[in-house]
Order: C-alpha cells, then structure tokens, then sequence
C-alpha cells in the first residue's frame, strides 16, 4: 500500500498490491481523509473485546493522534456506553457526523441512529453489513490518524464483510487464557490468513489479577496459551491486559478517558511503526 494511499482506489493511481480487491471495498466519504484503519477481533464474544478497543483509542489519543472508533458490532454495541455518548448523530446533505468524546475521539455506533439506545437491531446479515459499509462511506471522518473496527465477534458473514469492505492495515486479535479460547484465537488467525489481512498481534485480556496489597500476580483463569498460539503462527504477544474492576466500572460509567492504565503503551508504540 502507498504511504499517500486515501483509501479509495477510484482516486488513486498507484499500482499497490491492495487494489487486487478494490472492487468490493466500499468507497471512503468524500470528506473524510483516514489514514490507518486497524480492525480490533476477537473469535468469540466476552473477552473485553470493545473495553480494549477503547482503551487503544485513548491511549493513542492521549500521543496525540487524532483518532476515530468506528463500531461494527451492529448487534451488540458497546463504545458509545464506554465514552458515554448518549446523543443522536446529526448529518448534512454530504454525510453523517461521527459523535465526539470529550478528548476529541470521532465515534460512529448504531446507537447514535436509534430513537431508544436500548432499542435491539433485529437485522439479517446483509443488513447488518450494509450498515457497516454505510459508517465507512457516508460518515464524514475529518482528519483521523488511526481508526479503530470494534468488530462483532466470530468469523461469520458480518466479519467477512468487514474484511473485504474496509481498508484494513492490520488486525488485532483479543483473546483470554482459557484453552478453548485459544482454540477459537486459531479460527481467526486462519480466516485473516484467507483473506490476506495483516494480522498486528494478539493481546490477551483477563490475564491476571493483581492483589492491591502484595502486588502479585493470580491467574483467575488458569495458566495462559497465548504465547503457543502466538509462537505456532509467528506473531507477536502484544499485551497482557490484567481483570480490574476500576476499568470496568470506567467503562460501565462512560469515563473510559479518565482511567489511568498504561498496559497498551507498547503496543501503541508498535502501532506508531505500521
């Protein structure tokens, strides 16, 4: 891919390897200029999937990034209740304005089109898609350094269209210690590796407790795989997020920007170098 590449191949004439599937990546808004796009996976559903997702957000913001959050969880959004976003989006004749958080995170989530937040979103898989295609297209995402896919879990027909319709650069891959996890973790490397998506790294949440009074380590779960998972298809172990309880209720209280937590500092470290 170019470095000065806009995301839409129908603008662009360089001759990038990513334009051997342009014709089902879905147009970026003509308005919006966004630079990395990083899909942020898990293969299965309650891993924290979209606390970390939210935490990479800010944590790249706190660096002074500009940043979005696109939520493709359609089903299940969880990113508007974590920077407590409670308004509906507002748009103009070229397109939908993204929500911004307090620190100046641009945000895009079903919940900000719905009359009632709690309303459920009782859609067929080519709606659901359709809409995630629509985030990327029709919402105007200014200056954005790096956006971050909290996708839906699994490797079904919603992540399939995420794959091929979004300019991904890389994904990250969330997963817990549980062996069956690990398991799962492999169905989604593989899929990545069908369809040709850069995989960035895994980053394990729920790895450990920490006791407030010692310091040390307990592993809720039981001992941790992600080092065989990530050692069997070469990729790097990003992070090992522990449980806390004060990043729960950030997130449970909209204040994810007021949690103080440096365990994504290397991986955004990483994230610069992409």
């Amino acid at each position: 891919m170019s470095e000065n590449c806009t995301h839409d191949c129908s603008t662009c004439s360089a001759n990038c390897s990513s334009r051997t599937q342009d014709s089902l990546l879905a147009p970026q808004n003509k308005m919006s200029n966004v630079k990395k796009v990083i899909g942020v996976v898990s293969g299965k559903g309650g891993v924290g999937k979209s606390s970390v997702t939210s935490m990479l957000a800010v944590t790249m913001r706190r660096r002074d990034h500009k940043v979005a959050v696109l939520d493709a969880d359609i089903t299940g959004p969880s990113i508007p209740k974590c920077f407590g976003i409670h308004e509906r989006a507002q748009g103009c004749d070229d397109g939908i304005f993204p929500a911004i958080t307090k620190s100046g995170i641009e945000i895009m989530s079903i919940n900000l089109l719905l009359e009632e937040e709690t309303s459920p979103v009782v859609w067929r898989g080519p709606v659901v898609g359709g809409a995630i295609k629509q985030f990327w297209s029709d919402v105007i995402w200014n200056e954005v350094d790096y956006m971050f896919v909290d996708m839906p879990p699994g490797t079904g027909d919603v992540a399939l269209t995420v794959f091929q319709s979004l300019p991904l650069d890389g994904i990250i891959i969330v997963t817990s210690p549980q062996d069956l996890v690990s398991m799962i973790v492999s169905k989604a490397v593989e899929m990545a590796k069908m369809m040709n998506i850069p995989i960035l790294g895994l980053v394990e949440n729920y790895s450990y407790v920490k006791c407030p009074c010692c310091g040390e380590h307990f592993k809720m779960f039981g001992e941790s795989h992600i080092d065989e998972v990530a050692a069997k298809y070469n990729l790097k172990v990003l992070a090992k997020l522990p449980m806390d309880q004060n990043l729960a209720a950030a997130c449970d209280r909209g204040i994810v920007e007021m949690f103080d937590g440096d365990w994504l500092e290397n991986t955004a470290d990483f994230l610069e170098t992409i």
